[in-house]
């Protein structure tokens, strides 16, 4: 089935590159070749922030396309990739994927914005598979160019790797006609490879397991690039879709790019999948860098951010001698859409992109819009790494009425139910505006959103006591060790460790002792034994026994690729089809007004009055400084943050809010009655959803039950519908 789906992708393309005559005799020739990588824009075509509803500077890639369009300008010999994750991440990924899904013989908008831009090549990131196989394969067929992955097989359900088989094309060798400094024109051969994170199938284990099987990258390189140099290729490009990590080998290890670039016979690459920018001085000192030149062990390189707010290129000199190509000079470099210093555009949008996709965005924009319910305070993230925080408590608490409900009627009911929510945003590398802020009054699906950016879905996990410590011990690597003897200034958080990794659990209280050392490092490796950041962990008042059991609502990410969740890889006890956010959803309507204040489970462990702690957060943050004791601004820095000072005295640095109100969880509990009134259906009706609609308000608009209406128009997923659905309502009997 894939083989077919992608051959005539990949033929076409093929077919349609020029075919010129080539100088044969060009000895001493020199040509120069940019290279040009877009990676991780999720879903970002048009420059609009879905969740704030208003245009935006600082990202997509309606910006990026014009920096691509300048560049080719510049340069006469240019190639275009992308570096995947590129279908989910956003409203409008998740409008396409789950409310008005994509059919076959439809072109997903993204490839409506990247046809046009006439890429040559592009690889799989992990989020490809978040929506499974099928709707992968739907989509990738609207592609113009060609994919290709190296590591990904058919899982054939043996152990002999000597007849499996690769479920995408390894690589190509495209047939690019350059022209060099004299004008002689040639034709270069270049090989591009591509490779996926191996932990895609822990990550979308739902989605994979049985189906396909992952290997090692850098072993998957070993193998394919003597190959890819045995057929031709004159120039080899690998296209990682892995991060830079300067730590040890690893077998199937994440961020493999270090090692990947002692991978005989590749001339350059593209790396993505951390969401950071190279070369950048933040990789200063780093091991085989060289910063100047844009090298990793001597290989042009390039990452390009995120949300196509920078361009990847990499400019070649090539030089033939003797039949042969060879890498003489290279120079790697982004280029930024946006000024961040002068917080002013660098580019204007091209318009023919965001014509491209005008329709699917305005769609978007309706359902986002759609009415949830409504909040009694502000909710906002910009404190959530310092203290308990109204954005995680609404998702924690949402998910623990959910598994409870779940799980009634089971072996696991009675069991405590505790919840794990992280801040997913809160500055750091995506910058000083990456956090929530929802005002009080109305919730829409967009707030919903904000909140709960990823399509994950409700996994609950039986766990220990003494396995749930752990857990928070890796969590509580979020934060620098502190020296409680020094007065002179010091930043608490540890930005190395991504903010959407600090779980905090709620159902359970607990401190965090920041003058001790980090215990885990933040892709869980043991770092130092004896440390216990962790005091005071306790349940219902009283310290929490090793051997006690725990039930936690997480997401199927942490549940599936956590080995603190997870520890055996068996404490899956509920696998859910229902994603966290529509959990969430579902939770505010039926509650219709909330309290969103934290219920103050957990806080900073007290040090003394004279150390000086910092920490970065949003500008917007000084409006709550006067209202926040614990906290004093203190200045506002070169990144565009404003700096706070933390009160780590001896008394509490966070006084503990009282616990929020919560909705009833009688599994048979609905919103209260609306005020119109009930419509009396004598024969069969249909009824066209509307935005801000819900199963619950239709049943009760027509005297009946959403269960009832489930059952009758056979929906999967009753939480699903979307506007313009048609519901069928049966005539009262």
């Amino acid at each position: 089935m894939w083989k077919g789906t992608f051959a005539a992708v990949i033929s076409a393309s093929l077919v349609a590159m020029p075919i010129t005559a080539t100088a044969e005799t060009g000895t001493g020739s020199t040509v120069k070749l940019r290279i040009m990588e877009t990676s991780d824009l999720h879903v970002n075509m048009v420059n609009y922030d879905y969740f704030a509803d208003k245009p935006t500077d600082e990202y997509g890639l309606a910006k990026t396309a014009s920096l691509i369009k300048k560049a080719r300008q510049e340069a006469p010999n240019s190639l275009l990739f992308d570096n995947g994750d590129l279908i989910q991440g956003n409203p409008l990924g998740d409008y396409v994927a789950t409310v008005d899904k994509l059919q076959q013989g439809e072109t997903h908008p993204v490839y409506k914005a990247m046809n046009l831009l006439d890429y040559d090549v592009g690889n799989l990131g992990n989020h490809e598979f978040n929506y499974g196989l099928s709707f992968l394969e739907t989509s990738l067929a609207g592609a113009d160019f060609p994919y290709v992955n190296a590591n990904i097989y058919k899982d054939d359900g043996d152990k002999d790797e000597t007849n499996d088989v690769n479920l995408f094309e390894p690589y190509l060798i495209l047939d690019k006609e350059v022209t060099d400094s004299a004008g002689v024109k040639h034709n270069l051969k270049v090989g591009v490879i591509g490779f996926v994170p191996p932990q895609i199938t822990q990550w979308d284990k739902a989605h994979l397991e049985g189906k396909v099987t992952v290997k090692d990258i850098v072993k998957t390189a070993e193998k394919f690039v003597p190959e890819i140099k045995a057929k031709g290729a004159d120039l080899i490009v690998a296209i990682p879709h892995s991060g830079f990590e300067d730590i040890p080998q690893t077998p199937l290890m994440e961020n493999s790019v270090l090692y990947l670039s002692k991978v005989a016979g590749i001339d350059a690459i593209l790396f993505g999948h951390a969401h950071k920018v190279f070369p950048d001085k933040s990789f200063e000192g780093k091991k085989g860098v060289d910063l100047a030149k844009g090298t990793i062990n001597g290989i042009p390189s390039v990452e390009p951010g995120f949300w196509g707010n920078n361009l990847g290129i990499i400019d070649l000199t090539l030089e033939k001698k003797e039949g042969e190509w060879t890498v003489t000079d290279s120079k790697a470099e982004v280029k930024p859409i946006y000024d961040t210093v002068n917080k002013m555009p660098l580019v204007e949008a091209d318009q023919t992109v965001i014509d491209a996709v005008k329709e699917d965005h305005e769609h978007t924009l309706e359902y986002v819009r759609g009415p949830v319910g409504k909040t009694t305070a502000s909710i906002n993230s910009w404190f959530a790494l310092i203290q308990d925080d109204p954005s995680i408590q609404i998702v924690t608490n949402a998910q623990k009425w959910y598994v409870e409900k779940q799980l009634q009627g089971t072996e696991y009911e009675g069991l405590p139910v505790l919840s794990a929510g992280a801040p997913f945003k809160a500055g750091g590398r995506q910058g000083p505006n990456y956090y929530t802020n929802i005002k009080a009054g109305d919730i829409a699906i967009k707030n919903v959103a904000d909140l709960y950016l990823y399509s994950n879905t409700v996994n609950a996990v039986l766990v220990t006591g003494a396995e749930l410590k752990e857990w928070l011990e890796w969590s509580a690597g979020q934060f620098k060790q502190i020296d409680a003897k020094s007065k002179e200034k010091q930043e608490l958080i540890n930005y190395d460790f991504p903010t959407y990794n600090f779980d905090v659990i709620d159902g359970v209280t607990y401190q965090i002792d920041v003058t001790q050392p980090q215990k885990y490092e933040a892709n869980g490796v043991l770092k130092n034994e004896g440390a216990k950041r962790i005091v005071n962990l306790q349940f219902g008042g009283k310290p929490i026994k090793a051997d006690q059991k725990f039930v936690v609502a997480t997401n199927n990410y942490r549940a599936s690729s956590s080995k603190f969740a997870n520890p055996d890889g068996k404490r899956i006890i509920l696998a859910a089809p229902d994603e966290n956010r529509q959990v969430v959803i579902d939770y505010i309507r039926s509650f219709q007004t909330i309290n969103p204040s934290a219920d103050g489970n957990w806080s900073l462990a007290s040090i003394n009055d004279t150390v000086n702690v910092t920490f970065k957060t949003s500008p917007e943050a000084k409006s709550a400084d006067e209202t926040n004791k614990s906290i004093a601004f203190t200045a506002d820095t070169e990144d565009g943050y404003a700096e706070f000072k933390l009160d780590l005295g001896k008394k509490a640095a966070v006084v503990p809010p009282e616990k929020p109100a919560k909705p009833d969880t009688d599994s048979d509990a609905e919103p209260s009655k609306p005020e119109q009134p009930v419509v009396s259906v004598t024969q069969d009706t249909v009824y066209t959803v509307k935005p801000g609609d819900t199963l619950f308000a239709i049943a009760r608009k027509y005297g009946t039950t959403w269960q009832k209406l489930a059952a009758y128009n056979k929906l999967k997923n009753a939480s699903l519908i979307y506007p313009g659905q048609k519901i069928k309502i049966p005539a009262k009997q």
